[in-house]
């Protein structure tokens, strides 16, 4: 049987210690901050990027450097006969179109997945390759997988503020204003490839109640779960643990039972949206 390593990046939400205590690998993300290199979770905190945030730095992200990825496919290859890379969507960065075209000089044995995830629903996708790979499924299968069944997972993301997407060039600065004078409080949603508009509202409660009924509405629909069973449902928030904690148990007072994980959203995405921002995320549950 062939070995399988399962390697993703930091966009996971996967930290260094998680990934020794599950047995993956996770590739730090590196971040410009007024010029200076970092890298996620090595030389840079979750409260150090929300405080450089706040404080107005220049902060741009970057895909993982191409030298560390190879690094690190090599190094993988001494040890396995097959890598398996998850790279963050490859509608919100370049990375992943980068590493395939790095993987053709492997001859099957590097196998970069483009599932379009990010952020909890990537974390999923490190998990179920894991147990894939631990049941013995070759590279090839555990891409073939992930790729099938890529839109079988959704991110609704509701902000406290405009003033991040103004600043990345997503909303002129005129509906910026416009928004912010009216309290205008959008939400957002990742399903594929892009971050796009779901919906708006005015409060943080009618907020999570356009959540609620968009998961709902996926779990009956595209999952054909109306009960919910079958779906994992996760939050995530960026700086606003408080209440996540909160709508987590909203969440179960309408989905009992549920195992829902709370993790802080990646860097990546919070650098374009900002602090005080509450996700969730709904994903079909599958078996190997």
């Amino acid at each position: 049987m062939n070995k399988v390593a399962i390697l993703t990046d930091s966009n996971s939400g996967i930290t260094q210690g998680q990934a020794a205590e599950w047995g993956v690998y996770s590739l730090p993300m590196p971040f410009y901050i007024d010029g200076t290199l970092y890298y996620e979770e090595i030389d840079l905190s979750q409260e150090q990027f929300y405080e450089k945030l706040t404080g107005g730095a220049e902060i741009t992200t970057s895909m993982p450097l191409v030298g560390n990825l190879i690094d690190k496919w090599e190094e993988l290859l001494e040890e396995y006969d097959e890598v398996v890379y998850i790279p963050m969507s490859s509608g919100l960065s370049s990375s992943c179109e980068t590493a395939y075209m790095m993987a053709q000089d492997y001859d099957g044995r590097v196998q970069v997945v483009n599932n379009q995830r990010i952020s909890v629903t990537q974390k999923l996708s490190v998990w179920e390759a894991k147990q894939m790979a631990d049941a013995g499924k070759s590279a090839e299968e555990i891409k073939d997988f992930l790729e099938e069944t890529k839109f079988d997972s959704s991110i609704y993301i509701s902000l406290s503020t405009l003033e991040y997407l103004k600043k990345g060039g997503r909303l002129t600065p005129a509906v910026a204003t416009i928004g912010s004078l009216l309290k205008i409080k959008p939400v957002l949603q990742i399903q594929g490839e892009k971050l796009d508009s779901f919906a708006k509202a005015r409060t943080v409660k009618q907020c999570k109640q356009i959540m609620m009924e968009a998961i709902e509405k996926d779990m009956a629909q595209r999952f054909d779960d109306p009960t919910g069973e079958n779906t994992i449902i996760a939050i995530a928030h960026s700086n606003n643990y408080e209440e996540a904690l909160q709508f987590k148990e909203e969440l179960l007072e309408k989905w009992p039972g549920h195992d829902i994980v709370i993790d802080p959203l990646s860097l990546s995405v919070s650098c374009h949206i900002g602090p005080g921002s509450l996700a969730v995320t709904a994903s079909k549950r599958h078996e190997y």
